[in-house]
């Protein structure tokens, strides 16, 4: 009897141990990917050639400057919705929105300072002595103090009277 329960420990302490060395993929919530592999959307075929209208009309061709038939996937998923894909031009409304959202100014580094600050921020919320030794995801955790409210900010901009279009509609009930 006493020989079966050291083998019974024996068993569970290498299978402890063996599940330790298990590695773990936490890729889903990495901001970058650490893998060298292959991409498999880098790859896109080419849209089939056409006869022009008129040869006249042709752009000269320019080296390193694309051509007619070189592929355009974001351009062809914006048009497949409906929309047109602009380079630099605003629709509308859209100059008085740029215009209020630039109103202190523009930094042009605006990338890197924010990278700069949220490795600051990371680095100061790494998570807790058990939680850093085990691996345990401590991101929102860690960015809950900084996070947005959506219902509640949706709640204060509707007794305001702002309109909200991308929110979905209030419920009506009859009372």
């Amino acid at each position: 009897m006493r020989i079966s329960v050291v083998k019974f420990l024996a068993f569970g302490v290498l299978l402890l141990g063996l599940s330790a060395c298990a590695k773990r993929d936490n890729s889903l919530m990495n901001l970058r990917a650490t893998q060298g592999g292959p991409d498999e959307f880098a790859i896109l075929p080419t849209k089939p050639l056409q006869e022009p209208k008129s040869y006249a009309e042709l752009p000269t061709p320019t080296p390193g400057r694309a051509n007619l038939a070189d592929p355009t996937p974001e351009a062809d998923a914006v048009a497949a919705l409906g929309g047109n894909l602009r380079e630099g031009t605003l629709r509308g409304g859209e100059g008085a929105l740029v215009s209020a959202a630039s109103r202190y100014g523009v930094s042009a580094n605006i990338r890197e300072v924010l990278a700069a600050q949220d490795a600051e921020w990371r680095k100061d919320n790494r998570g807790r002595l058990l939680e850093r030794l085990f691996n345990v995801n401590v991101y929102y955790r860690a960015y809950d103090a900084v996070a947005l409210n959506q219902h509640g900010e949706l709640a204060r901009l509707r007794r305001l009277g702002l309109w909200t279009p991308a929110a979905p509609p209030q419920v009506v009930t009859d009372q």
